[in-house]
């Protein structure tokens, strides 16, 4: 093993960051009002990262591949979190969302807003490791197919 390869991930840091990244245009995008669910363009840009990152764990042959794209995606989730975090206001513009139910006024509005603000960064590292694990699973499965036929 080189030392440019993380340590059990098969893949340097910058890799792995640079495979999370590419799944950062689409949150952007949609952050911006530039892109929408249910479009074309939104199919590409959740798939093909996801494509990209599989690709590259089959190919590169990494040692364990669900764990590197577990990796990569929990990378990815942190990035969408700060994704929201900062693009909170555009995306939001004037509608900003609010606390409903038994909640709906009983916080000031500074607490609401970490309070929501805390629940769509965890849902964002919840996304990002589950879209990891996906990813990781497929790649693992291709992986084991791959050596099978060697």
């Amino acid at each position: 093993m080189t030392s440019t390869r993380t340590s059990g991930l098969g893949l340097p840091a910058a890799a792995i960051v640079g495979l999370a990244l590419l799944a950062v245009p689409r949150a952007v995008l949609h952050d911006l009002g530039l892109v929408h669910e249910r479009t074309f363009v939104n199919l590409v840009l959740v798939v093909l990262p996801v494509a990209v990152w599989i690709l590259v764990a089959v190919t590169a042959r990494v040692p364990n591949p669900f764990l590197t794209l577990l990796v990569v995606g929990v990378v990815y989730g942190i990035l969408l979190a700060l994704t929201h975090q900062l693009l909170w206001h555009i995306a939001w513009a004037d509608d900003l969302p609010a606390l409903g139910g038994n909640l709906a006024g009983r916080l000031s509005p500074a607490a609401e807003s970490v309070v929501l603000r805390t629940a769509a960064a965890l849902s964002s590292l919840f996304t990002g490791t589950l879209v990891g694990a996906f990813a990781g699973l497929i790649s693992w499965l291709l992986s084991v197919a791959t050596r099978a036929r060697s």
